[in-house]
């Protein structure tokens, strides 16, 4: 069986090319790249349809962050896009520094849940929402806190 990797997939009403800009300075991103729905044939999508994001990838720390646009026809099949709905992206494992790095370049324009601090199950752990309404857990020792609880 092959190894497999799940990474935290954004959707968003037109604004994904913001939303990627965004995440890109906030996480220090390595690498950026993108799809436009106009770079792909179908001439029957409007010009404002053709510069959404079909699909795009963000890597930062070794993680992978993908998002894209759901165009107005995809939404009348699948729902409407509704921001912040259930979905948020859980930060394991960084020092209490690249924690209070991230955190705080994410909190920009966005609402504080719990601020970054040293809590019985971790000595860095915090929650925000960021001002595209996702949702960021931060927790550096997620990993060995579940592990020692089912030992």
């Amino acid at each position: 069986m092959a190894n497999m990797t799940a990474v935290t997939y954004l959707q968003f009403d037109g604004n994904a090319k913001e939303a990627i800009e965004f995440y890109k300075k906030a996480l220090d991103a390595d690498k950026v790249k993108f799809l436009t729905f106009g770079q792909m044939p179908n001439p029957e999508l409007s010009q404002a349809e053709k510069e959404m994001i079909m699909d795009s990838y963000i890597e930062f720390s070794g993680n992978v962050l993908m998002l894209s646009d759901v165009l107005p026809s995809m939404q009348q099949t699948i729902g409407k896009i509704v921001k912040g709905s259930n979905m948020l992206i859980s930060v394991i494992g960084a020092d209490d520094e690249t924690n209070k790095k991230y955190f705080n370049n994410l909190l920009e324009g966005g609402h504080l849940i719990m601020p970054i601090s040293n809590v019985p199950w971790s000595k860095s752990f915090g929650m925000l929402i960021d001002k595209f309404g996702v949702t960021w857990k931060f927790n550096s020792d997620a990993k060995s806190f579940i592990d020692d609880c089912n030992n």
